[in-house]
């Protein structure tokens, strides 16, 4: 990214000729060359008024239109009221210079707002610029993205951009997926295989068969998430901007006054007028509430644009700020702290048997079976029984099956289905809690196999993380059995669950929660007052909970549309690990917005009280205007940083 946009290097060249018009006027101005007559101060005031206009004239046009659409109290016409008094006042050096130094404020304010939005803008810039389309002559035509429709093959040539979502039907390789997940390791993809919108293609030539149109894919969705996350606010920015809609006319009115009433009380008008009224302007600088009405938004935008950076993507400065206040996370199990499928967690071999071989016959009776389980043991067994010696399978649903693997007959199955088939089975005791499996040869007992949905790589650190970064309480839900539930609970040091729950359970459980933390805070407002719940789902069949939730995190699955629409949360690439630090961030976005407000305006206040008894003057005005705003916004792209 350039360092200066094109406008911003426009703005620093006329505020650097004003600047130094300004000084060559202040030097002539000391060295006595502007007589001390009607005609030197003519002179003094036309001089002075070009190096005013080439700083000033955008103000001085933004407050004229103020005035004519009858929107009169922002900013520029704060400033251009007090310049034009002060001038009125022939403090010719004091106007330009304070015009001047606030469009400085101005330009720096600018500069730091193009620096947050440059994590937002590398978001953007996610999308591809055109698409190849491969034709049923097998030419190939550039056309846009948003021409694509669903069935159109795609040819994605080496470091290009993938137009939107769909699969590969011929070509593998490696596909970078950085600008979507924060994740800097390539991901396999190969034939068969999804890829999704704003991917980077590798080294190989892939050719995609579009699954949706440009308007409907992932990355057209994230986008649209990003451009409407700035229009919901935070309880601290609404603060802010009904603030400055009652402070700015309540700070002119005041300024009408001081600068009128005390010479007409004095009985002396036409001589303390002047003095009056440079105090009127001098009080109008000060309280110009820039600072506040900048450096606050630019916060939370540092705050969002920190969490996209690492593949988090937050729908809106109002999540930010709940997320800052959690007390409570409450979390699915299964595809959120857990990997979702069955693994082989541990084996229990028999006396002349080891691990190997019990897998090894078990994966040779569930040959002939889709269920998860059977596919687990499947995929645990590293020497498989030729599929040449296997036959005679038989299945009992929900049971067991048999099947002759070479001379061996081979059974696997419950308790229930082993011993009815006269099979005595021994107490198997083990800390491994899931599914047995128990398995038989030739009728005599000879291992158990044990399958669970095993916790996600990462998680109990994740669970450790939130604990530390202030969330007083984690409550796993889940329609298990309260046994599996226990085992997973305690493995990732999760002290309360709820297990045998149906969906409609999940939502009562998290509501029932809710009016727990309501009767915690008490008293009145204590809705507002209460620390915020969090849910942490899938996006998909924890949809209902995710709208009931203060806020709703989705794993959003590499462009799970489920997870991007219901959620007001989304972790691009499942990693739950990402929670504690976007807390943080959270919480750190606030602290800068807080020190903000209360700097600014008690720096504010103590200058407007100093402004009208006289003893402030219009360089102590500037630094209460520009100066606080560049210490608040330079407080402010801390953000950038984190």
């Amino acid at each position: 990214m350039e360092r200066f946009t094109p406008k911003q290097k426009k703005e620093l060249q006329q505020i650097g000729i004003s600047f130094m018009l300004f000084v060559l006027l202040m030097i002539s101005e000391h060295a006595g060359l502007f007589p001390d007559t009607p005609g030197g101060t003519v002179t003094e005031l036309l001089l002075y008024l070009v190096p005013y206009f080439i700083a000033s004239h955008d103000v001085v046009r933004k407050c004229l239109i103020g005035i004519k659409n009858r929107q009169l109290f922002d900013e520029s016409f704060l400033m251009t009221l007090a310049t034009v008094g002060a001038f009125g006042c022939k403090e010719f050096g004091e106007a330009v210079a304070v015009m001047l130094f606030y469009q400085v404020g101005e330009f720096f304010q600018s500069y730091a707002v193009g620096k947050s939005r440059g994590s937002i803008a590398d978001l953007m810039s996610m999308a591809a610029d055109f698409a190849n389309r491969q034709t049923e002559d097998g030419s190939i035509e550039v056309i846009e993205p948003d021409e694509i429709e669903v069935g159109d093959i795609l040819v994605i040539k080496p470091g290009e951009k993938v137009p939107t979502d769909g699969v590969v039907i011929e070509g593998s390789g490696l596909v970078n997926t950085s600008a979507l997940t924060g994740e800097s390791l390539p991901r396999p993809v190969a034939e068969g295989e999804q890829v999704i919108s704003g991917c980077i293609n590798g080294d190989s030539l892939l050719r995609v068969r579009a699954e949706k149109e440009f308007d409907d894919c992932t990355v057209s969705q994230i986008l649209e998430l990003v451009e409407e996350a700035s229009s919901r606010k935070s309880l601290t920015e609404n603060f802010i901007t009904r603030f400055a809609r009652w402070y700015t006319p309540a700070v002119v009115i005041a300024a009408v006054i001081l600068a009128f009433v005390p010479p007409l009380v004095s009985g002396n008008f036409a001589a303390e007028l002047g003095g009056w009224v440079l105090r009127a302007c001098t009080f109008l600088v000060i309280s110009c509430p820039c600072a506040l009405v900048i450096s606050v938004p630019l916060a939370f935008f540092g705050g969002i644009g920190a969490a996209s950076r690492h593949g988090v993507l937050i729908k809106g400065s109002n999540y930010l700020e709940l997320l800052s206040e959690l007390d409570t996370v409450v979390s699915d199990k299964t595809g959120t702290l857990t990997e979702g499928r069955f693994k082989v967690a541990a084996v229990e071999a028999a006396e002349g048997y080891d691990a190997g071989d019990i897998v090894r016959y078990a994966a040779a009776a569930e040959s002939g079976s889709t269920h998860p389980i059977a596919a687990a043991i499947i995929e645990a067994c590293d020497d498989p029984i030729a599929q040449s010696k296997i036959k005679d399978i038989k299945t009992v649903a929900g049971k067991g099956i048999t099947a002759t693997a070479g001379e061996d007959q081979i059974t696997v199955g419950n308790r229930g289905f082993l011993e009815a088939e006269g099979i005595k089975i021994p107490d198997v005791d083990t800390d491994v809690s899931g599914t047995n499996c128990y398995v038989a040869r030739n009728g005599k007992y000879i291992g158990t196999i044990i399958v669970a949905d095993m916790p996600k790589e990462g998680v109990k650190e994740a669970i450790s993380g939130m604990l530390k970064a202030g969330v007083k309480k984690i409550v796993m839900l889940t329609g298990d059995s309260g046994k599996v539930a226990a085992a997973v609970a305690k493995e990732l040091g999760i002290s309360d669950y709820r297990a045998e729950l149906l969906p409609q359970d999940k939502v009562s459980a998290v509501e029932e929660l809710l009016n727990a933390l309501r009767q915690k805070s008490g008293g009145k407002d204590a809705d507002r007052k209460r620390g915020r719940l969090a849910f942490i789902g899938d996006g998909i069949n924890d949809a209902p909970v995710l709208s009931v939730a203060d806020v709703g995190i989705a794993m959003g699955s590499l462009g799970s549309d489920a997870a991007i629409e219901a959620a007001d949360v989304v972790i691009m690439d499942d990693d739950i690990a990402k929670i504690p630090a976007v807390m943080k961030t959270a919480r750190k976005t606030l602290s800068i917005s807080r020190q903000n407000i209360v700097f600014a305006l008690f720096v504010k206040f103590a200058c407007l009280l100093l402004g009208a008894l006289g003893i402030a003057n219009m360089w102590m005005a500037v630094f209460a205007d520009v100066g606080v705003a560049v210490i608040c916004i330079l407080n402010s792209m801390r953000m950038l940083k984190k």
